[in-house]
């Protein structure tokens, strides 16, 4: 008989869906990832997709300091290295392709990843605000009708 071993309790790393980006230098803008992540004892696991394809992260957390690290496998592709920190707001950090698998030359970028439901930090936020409206009291004037100007007759 197996037993698994016990989710992690931090709220800082809930088991369950993740969602999140990636920056890469040379193709500008966040490359959104979908993760489905386990957090147990220090092990982080998980698979998930993006555009470059599916993947599988294998891993470790530490709740002390937040540190975390994993290698995300592309299916019969390459593999990323990814480092970061969980401070409350999800995994922010830094990924690393060894140069091996780009022609020689290493690739690297910034990442965030968080939990579904939570907002992401750096994502403007359309709100609308407006005051209350105030009560006023209408004066009503009296007005007298004056007559119009005289125009000139030209002949």
């Amino acid at each position: 008989m197996s037993h698994a071993a016990p989710l992690e309790t931090d709220p800082r790393f809930p088991s369950g869906p993740w969602t999140g980006f990636f920056l890469q230098p040379v193709i500008p803008g966040r490359h959104l990832m979908e993760l489905q992540l386990t957090f147990s004892q220090g092990a982080l696991a998980g698979e998930g997709r993006d555009w470059v394809g599916d993947f599988v992260i294998r891993g470790q957390y530490n709740v002390a300091d937040g540190e975390c690290y994993w290698t995300k496998r592309y299916l019969g592709k390459h593999d990323v290295f990814y480092k970061g920190y969980n401070e409350g707001k999800g995994i922010w950090g830094r990924w690393d392709i060894a140069g091996h698998f780009n022609a020689g030359i290493p690739l690297h970028g910034g990442f965030h990843i968080w939990p579904e439901g939570m907002h992401d930090e750096i994502t403007p936020r359309l709100h609308a605000e407006a005051e209350a409206p105030v009560e006023m009291e209408e004066t009503v004037k009296e007005t007298k009708e004056v007559a119009a100007p005289a125009g000139r007759c030209y002949s």
